[in-house]
């Protein structure tokens, strides 16, 4: 198992890094806000963390914290600037942040290595820690998808004015999500340039938002568990498609366009709702000899 996970490290730390910037994507979408802000988040994250680390000599830890806070309160503020916006507007918004920060990247000189980007960030966190970290946030994210906060959320995202008129505040609840998914996002950048040991304004392009996006496409948006099999998906599936050759991204974007056509929930809602069928047909089943015992005892 050991040497396993050893030959497939560095596809285990992409996984990771993906899944917490799909997650990041994801929380503001569960309150019906589109924002493709994340890999903004994602490239604060990962440049704060690479300068603290090059050209101030922080260590690992502290230098992680940093970039995550930093991200979480640009994205809070973020959400103060653009909260008047919706739908289109909003999503065109985020998305230009995440572009003037690629060009910000570019044009930083040595402060954020142009170009070229930084390199010989070393830390001293493993494998095994990330992976840790990434648990620790599913399960809080967990916490949100149950109960009377995933009402809440759901309310939010179907109806706001109702939700509004039922004594939610609607506006505090989304400012929020734009604050988690920073933190998120900064964290998911930490993490990837300590584990490449660079970062360029290449790996925070558009590209990366397309990524993210189509990671909850296909996953599903409505549960952290459709970020992990979205991330494991888009990650691991051209390791088995090698034999088709030439024609491996063909297929890899007939799947996912199929993937998005047919699956509109994500690969998540279809196992629900075989769940849900399967729970019916089997109430169906019973019942009959549930009150056919009852009359016979009568």
């Amino acid at each position: 198992m050991m040497d396993w996970l050893s030959g497939y490290e560095v596809l285990f730390q992409l996984t990771l890094s993906l899944t917490l910037l799909a997650l990041s994507l994801q929380i503001p979408l569960r309150m019906g806000v589109v924002s493709f802000a994340s890999v903004g988040y994602f490239a604060i994250g990962g440049y704060t963390t690479a300068i603290l680390v090059v050209h101030s000599g922080w260590s690992t830890w502290p230098a992680v914290v940093a970039g995550t806070v930093i991200a979480g309160v640009i994205a809070y503020l973020l959400g103060l600037g653009i909260a008047h916006l919706n739908g289109l507007y909003l999503a065109m918004a985020t998305v230009s942040f995440s572009m003037i920060l690629s060009v910000v990247a570019v044009n930083g000189g040595s402060l954020t290595g142009g170009p070229i980007g930084l390199f010989g960030v070393m830390g001293d966190a493993t494998t095994w820690h990330f992976f840790i970290i990434v648990i620790l946030v599913i399960i809080a994210i967990s916490f949100t998808e149950r109960g009377r906060l995933s009402r809440r959320f759901d309310a939010i995202r179907e109806d706001p004015q109702l939700a509004s008129a039922m004594g939610i505040n609607v506006v505090r609840y989304r400012r929020l999500s734009f604050l988690i998914s920073g933190a998120i996002g900064g964290l998911a950048g930490s993490m990837s340039v300590l584990m490449k040991t660079t970062i360029s304004p290449e790996s925070i392009g558009f590209g990366l938002i397309v990524l993210a996006l189509t990671v909850i496409i296909v996953g599903g948006q409505g549960s952290w568990v459709g970020a992990v099999v979205g991330s494991v998906f888009f990650l691991w599936m051209p390791q088995t498609l090698d034999f088709v050759g030439t024609w491996e991204a063909v297929l890899y974007g007939l799947i996912v366009a199929v993937a998005a056509i047919y699956l509109p929930g994500g690969v998540v809602a279809v196992y629900k709702n075989w769940r849900y069928r399967r729970y019916v047909a089997h109430r169906n089943a019973t019942l009959p000899e549930a009150v056919g015992a009852s009359q016979g005892g009568e």
